[in-house]
């Protein structure tokens, strides 16, 4: 490596200047471990290397693990990175897409970024998708009680998928099959094989058809609220000027639509929260919300949702001591920060009262990345998830009686993207005496 060309990041004062060696895994790749212990590799490696920084071999390729606020703020901040080439395809594929905002650095990337915060967390928006989620839920309410047994986790990815498309403009798609196609790219990233082709597949006609309805809406043959998602994407321009290639628009619509579907795992894990701490839930059920957010937090931090983020240097790196060459792959332990002992004490315990936000600016409490929104690669939607959560928790405490029969709610780590066994299935599901009738329209 070219050390004179070698740029330094981040070094405390406590670190040498360089020369600090990274512990090396002895296997001559660890992609069996890495399915085998799922959302526990990393911190698996580290505990077992003694190290927050490893470097191992996946797929034949090395990569560097880290886990803490530390690398966290490496991984959302630094400069010399890039997030092109550092997923694997297959994942790449159904969850971003090329061409998509989390594939761009620079100004090209800040740029595209202020479009999904301008319709992710502007708050007037946020309450118009929470009011679509809430009327969608009681709509749902009258078919569900008719229902012997429901698996929460399907149904309220119908419930999501219909709130994000008409709340983002998209109205005229047939909802039961995009929610399937949604679900089946979130439900099947981590899936190699048969299975993720076929959801590649389906994603690709769920494009096909996004982009048609942006060359539909350019042509004037559709008209959508200018406020909607569909129409900023459309007409939004890039640093040149041009509008969005609509193959690109179509993707940027469905990282919209997706990630608000895919908040229905955190959802299903909140209800699985609640029926077992029951405390909270009768503190719920009371009309006590004040603390809502607090659980929704906690349910965010310890419940499996994205494992790993990754990056790849674009030029040689130094950081507190430690030197990564150019087109170095970094792979950040999200999971496993915000489950290590030394900043979470009792990591495996549900406890709402550890007081924690997204809006704070916690490097510990990463469970959709780091850094400041609006200059890196965190995750704008934020705000949304622990919204929809807030409500469905009310919805859930206030609005639905339901009873939890028998059943395996045992989460499987090994499995990306988790979830309880069962998907969470409720019975008896009904109405709450006393509660509002389903909204018309």
């Amino acid at each position: 490596m070219a050390t004179g060309d070698t740029r330094e990041i981040g070094t405390a004062p406590d670190y040498p200047a360089e020369g600090r060696e990274i512990p090396r895994d002895s296997r001559i790749d660890a992609s069996m471990a890495l399915l085998s212990e799922g959302y526990r590799f990393v911190s698996n490696l580290c505990d077992q290397m003694g190290s927050d920084v490893v470097a191992t071999r996946l797929r034949l390729r090395e990569v560097v693990c880290l886990r803490g606020a530390s690398a966290g703020r490496l991984l959302y901040g630094a400069e010399g990175l890039t997030r092109v080439g550092a997923m694997p395809s297959t994942v790449l594929h159904l969850l971003q897409d090329k061409g998509s905002v989390q594939q761009l650095e620079g100004e090209a990337h800040r740029q595209r970024k202020a479009m999904f915060l301008d319709i992710c967390m502007d708050e007037a928006r946020v309450k118009a998708l929470v009011e679509e989620f809430r009327r969608e839920w009681r709509e749902s309410l009258t078919a569900w009680e008719h229902e012997d047994r429901i698996v929460l986790q399907q149904e309220v990815a119908h419930v999501l998928t219909r709130a994000a498309c008409r709340w983002a403009g998209v109205r005229n798609e047939p909802e039961d099959r995009i929610a399937d196609e949604i679900f089946e790219m979130i439900d099947k990233a981590g899936s190699i094989g048969p299975r993720n082709w076929l959801a590649q597949m389906r994603r690709s006609g769920t494009e096909k058809r996004l982009r048609r309805l942006v060359e539909q809406l350019r042509g004037g043959e559709v008209v959508p609220d200018s406020a909607t998602a569909l129409h900023a994407i459309a007409f939004h321009r890039e640093p040149d000027g041009k509008l969005l290639d609509p193959s690109v628009a179509a993707v940027e619509l469905l990282n919209v639509l997706r990630p608000v579907v895919a908040v229905g795992r955190y959802i299903t894990f909140a209800a699985l929260a609640l029926h077992r701490e029951t405390n909270w839930r009768e503190l719920f059920r009371s009309g006590n919300l004040e603390l809502a957010g607090d659980f929704a937090e906690e349910v965010r931090r310890i419940s499996p949702f994205f494992p790993f983020t990754a990056a790849v240097t674009t030029r040689p790196i130094r950081w507190e001591g430690y030197e990564f060459p150019a087109d170095q792959w970094l792979l950040l332990d999200l999971y496993g920060t915000t489950h290590d002992a030394r900043n979470f004490p009792d990591p495996s315990r549900f406890r709402a009262e550890r007081m924690l936000s997204w809006s704070g600016q916690d490097d510990c409490f990463i469970p959709q990345g780091g850094g400041e929104v609006a200059l890196t690669h965190r995750c704008p939607g934020e705000m949304i998830t622990v919204e929809l959560m807030k409500e469905a928790i009310r919805l859930l405490c206030c609005e639905t009686e339901y009873e939890v029969p028998p059943q395996d709610l045992g989460v499987r780590l090994n499995r990306l993207p988790a979830q309880p066994r069962s998907g969470m299935i409720l019975k008896a599901v009904r109405p709450r005496a006393g509660t509002e009738p389903p909204l018309s329209g």
